[in-house]
């Protein structure tokens, strides 16, 4: 038998306790082992939650008991949560969690304090997918070359309504606050910081690669505008908010962006609130996992997959994939100056002679070419236009400067504003 103490049951929480109880039979046919949720810890006693198993405010219920043999921390935070899971480990209880910023900052303190100790952290990326599983199992005979994901629903809503409907960014906000997709405070997700958390994960498992968030390249999408909708409908493009791992060498670039996707690739047609990951392994080439990147139901799963696991003793493989590095000289962060791609950029200017030919020599001075172009008049603006182009590949340093010297042009009307491109 497999005790199990919760600590923060919530809409995930609450779900584990009943996927744990309601399908008893197929868990315990498939793990060999009665799993029993024995305990949870909660902030407030007096809510009403819709489930059988006693609770405490007191974590010194679940992290003392000699009885529990599982912790599941899945309160969020990271101070706090690290803490909890720090004394369940030195207490000799196997952990899962589901909380990717406290492995986006702490992953290989867990690791190293672990030892032989379980972590689970499956639903920690893209809830209901099971791409930690498939990044360190399944794909392990892999060197992995790329991943490129959609990875927070809250952003994928957004941008396939304003692709879909032609509607203001602002206003589709609303509305997924409105359905209960975006927070009251939806910076975390529109702001790309909760995709850059799961991205970091997967980049551990990918690459044994130790970086924080504030490390690498992070935008969100609030700056997307109806132009900008124009422009990728045609030619051909999406827009999704990316999370992109690629291997150079001995550089890995990790970056969490909105991106212009051509239309034809499979991780484009992700609509709504649905995750996809596309994996590039150098022996099995490109694989693709779809599927819910939250919800309680969803997300629950994949912390009960994690509890199988652990009842099978089949989770004493390293937590982060590696018994060993996985290169002789190690990999390392590129510099985010030095990625290279294509990119999308959106001029506003008073429509007059001459300025096309000045924005061209800008951009041909940092070794900047044009793709395409396309030219908008501002409908609220007289003698305004709209200038939009994209380029081929070339160095982020390069794109900022020219954006840069661009902006400082007497003619030039607002900031420009740039989209990376994924081809």
């Amino acid at each position: 038998m497999i005790r199990v103490g919760i600590i923060g049951v919530g809409t995930v929480g609450s779900h584990v306790v009943k996927i744990l109880q309601e399908n008893e039979d197929i868990i315990t046919a498939r793990s060999g082992k009665r799993i029993i949720p024995v305990m949870g810890v909660v902030k407030n006693l007096s809510k009403k939650r819709d489930i059988t198993i006693p609770l405490s405010t007191n974590v010194d219920d679940v992290l003392d008991n000699p009885d529990i043999d599982v912790v599941l921390e899945l309160m969020g935070g990271v101070d706090e949560a690290y803490a909890i899971v720090t004394r369940a480990l030195k207490n000799g209880k196997a952990v899962v969690t589901a909380n990717k910023a406290l492995l986006a900052y702490h992953r290989y303190e867990l690791k190293d304090l672990a030892g032989n100790t379980p972590i689970g952290y499956e639903a920690s990326v893209a809830g209901g997918i099971p791409i930690i599983k498939a990044l360190r199992e399944g794909l392990s005979a892999n060197h992995i070359d790329a991943i490129k994901g959609i990875m927070n629903g809250t952003c994928n809503f957004i941008l396939t309504k304003m692709m879909n409907e032609k509607v203001a960014f602002i206003d589709v906000l609303k509305e997924a606050q409105a359905l209960g997709y975006a927070e009251a405070d939806p910076t975390f997700d529109v702001g790309g910081f909760d995709a850059a958390h799961k991205l970091l994960i997967l980049a551990s498992i990918a690459y044994g690669i130790d970086v924080k968030p504030e490390e690498i390249l992070i935008e969100g999408i609030e700056h997307i505008s109806s132009e900008d909708i124009c422009f990728a409908k045609e030619f051909g493009y999406n827009i999704k908010l990316l999370t992109i791992a690629k291997k150079s060498g001995d550089k890995v670039e990790l970056r969490v962006h909105p991106a212009l996707v051509p239309m034809g690739q499979m991780i484009a047609k992700v609509d709504g609130v649905m995750n996809g990951i596309s994996v590039i392994g150098d022996r099995v080439g490109e694989t693709m996992y779809y599927g819910p990147g939250a919800g309680g139901s969803a997300t629950a799963s994949a912390v009960v997959s994690d509890l199988i696991d652990i009842a099978r003793h089949t989770q004493n493989s390293p937590m982060l994939g590696f018994i060993t590095p996985l290169e002789k000289s190690g990999l390392s962060l590129m510099p985010k100056e030095e990625i290279c791609t294509q990119y999308y950029i959106r001029v506003s200017v008073t429509d007059k002679i001459g300025v096309l030919s000045q924005i061209s020599q800008i951009l041909g001075k940092h070794n900047i070419s044009i793709s395409s172009f396309l030219q908008k008049q501002d409908a609220l603006k007289a003698n305004s236009a709209v200038l939009l182009f994209s380029t081929h590949t070339c160095k982020e340093r390069e794109i900022q400067q020219a954006l840069a010297e661009l902006g400082a042009l007497e003619f030039v009307e607002v900031a420009p504003a740039m989209i990376r491109i994924e081809a």
